[in-house]
């Protein structure tokens, strides 16, 4: 299961953005994953989160 399934199954507001379709995104994404291109990136109360484990 994808994590914004998950994070959307337990309550969260989740906002899905495609970093491959849209360049805007992608320089967004690299700019709170300090160029990491590991993906999911999760920014919850300004913490930023870069792959998950799922659970």
């Amino acid at each position: 299961m994808e994590a914004r399934e998950v994070f959307a199954q337990k309550g969260y507001d989740v906002d899905y953005r495609n970093v491959k379709r849209e360049a805007s995104e992608l320089e967004l994404m690299l700019k709170y994953s300090a160029g990491s291109r590991a993906v999911p990136v999760i920014v919850e109360d300004g913490k930023v989160s870069v792959g998950y484990g799922g659970s």
